[in-house]
């Protein structure tokens, strides 16, 4: 039967529409067809941090460990503050990213990338593929910006991935940007207290 712009609503129908609302309202977020894509929720890999996204120009989109096995933690050390670098990674003409930055007073962490995602931070394409980039906030000549906090979380950080992945808890797996091939940087830098971090790993 064709229903006009004219029918009448019985109680019957004003019932049924209530229910369909309802059961929308039910429904995941994720779910329902009119929410933008942009607007939905990422899940982050570690608990307790904030997804602050980096842009989609920043990194390669991937399915790790099944598209490429991960067996390197890669420490950084973003030579800016924890805002800019955050700014740095949303600029689609930076062409640069790391999975996580961890702010140095606090140890606060933001996630950007995803961990099955290629975050580009090694400068080695071989590297990006197979590591979990982690930026900490400070300057290699400061030593004043490696907190405790930092330290802390951090380590804490680096040790999921590696229980995440059978990563090793040893320097041959967890290094420093320095020890990439061909890389021209020398973070973390002389001020960086590996024998610290790594017991601190190790304890987590």
């Amino acid at each position: 039967m064709e229903h006009t712009g004219s029918e009448r609503t019985s109680p019957v129908t004003t019932r049924r529409r209530l229910l369909k609302g309802a059961a929308l309202a039910a429904l995941p977020y994720a779910l329902l067809p009119s929410a933008p894509a942009r607007a939905r929720p990422r899940i982050v890999d570690q608990p307790s941090v904030d997804w602050l996204s980096a842009d989609p120009a920043n990194y390669t989109v991937s399915d790790r460990p099944i598209g490429y096995p991960l067996d390197l933690v890669v420490i950084h050390v973003t030579q800016t503050t924890y805002t800019t670098t955050l700014g740095v990674f949303q600029n689609p003409r930076k062409k640069v990213s790391a999975h996580y930055v961890i702010r140095s007073a606090d140890g606060h962490i933001a996630q950007c990338v995803r961990e099955h995602d290629i975050a580009w931070h090694a400068g080695n394409w071989d590297y990006n593929t197979r590591s979990i980039g982690i930026e900490h906030e400070g300057w290699v000549d400061r030593p004043e910006y490696f907190t405790s906090a930092l330290y802390q979380e951090s380590a804490r950080l680096t040790a999921a991935i590696c229980t995440r992945y059978g990563i090793p808890k040893d320097r041959a797996h967890i290094i420093g940007h320095y020890e990439v091939p061909g890389t021209d940087h020398t973070d973390p830098g002389p001020s960086w207290d590996w024998e610290l971090y790594m017991s601190l790993v190790n304890a987590s």
